[in-house]
């Protein structure tokens, strides 16, 4: 699949032709820089390796450093490679947002927000026992009973219980491209977009 990488700026929201709100979130995308080129002969594999976002030299390693000044450009934040391209790139070229059509539908690839260590009330929605009968003391929140005594004298795994929540690596799918601003490098898509503001993300074709 081909794409690129961009920003997620934030949500806001838009009329369509039939005048219905819809929520949508802003992307920065691109443009992106092509900083390697992956051929069968030497690589095994085809794919295009993009790169965006501006880092500070000082914060970049050495070899990474050599990586981008082979493709004359800038150290970047975010590298990701694409496997399908209609056309073909060379090492230093520039991919903008040309790629992609206001009305089509793309995939987008986020890592959401991290929210530590959570109860089971807020990870997976238990209600809690609820109820303060019969001697219950602070169990509002509790997940309740876990395991058997004798039989299997231990706790099943997989079972729903509190642990750190979010910092996943989410892709949604089927988000309408609303509006393309070529000038800004600017896209609106219908829907909701895990992760923060500032957060990098990749479009899928």
């Amino acid at each position: 699949m081909s794409g690129l990488i961009g920003k997620k700026i934030g949500m806001t929201s838009l009329y369509d032709a039939e005048g219905n709100l819809l929520g949508c979130t802003v992307v920065e995308a691109g443009p992106n820089v092509v900083t390697q080129v992956k051929t069968m002969e030497k690589d095994g594999y085809q794919a295009v390796q993009l790169s965006y976002g501006e880092r500070r030299e000082k914060n970049t390693p050495a070899a990474a450093m050599g990586h981008f000044k082979k493709a004359k450009t800038t150290p970047k934040v975010k590298t990701h490679e694409f496997k399908e391209f209609e056309q073909e790139f060379q090492l230093g070229d520039t991919v903008d947002m040309d790629i992609f059509e206001e009305g089509s539908y793309i995939a987008v690839t986020s890592t959401s927000k991290g929210k530590g260590f959570q109860g089971v009330v807020k990870r997976h929605g238990f209600s809690g026992v609820g109820e303060s009968t019969h001697g219950q003391h602070d169990r509002s929140r509790a997940p309740g009973s876990l395991g058997g005594s004798s039989t299997p004298s231990r706790v099943f795994k997989g079972l729903r219980m509190a642990g750190r929540t979010g910092g996943d690596r989410i892709t949604t799918e089927n988000l309408r491209v609303v509006k393309i601003d070529k000038e800004k490098n600017l896209m609106v898509v219908h829907g909701s977009i895990p992760g923060p503001k500032g957060g990098y993300v990749i479009l899928w074709k």
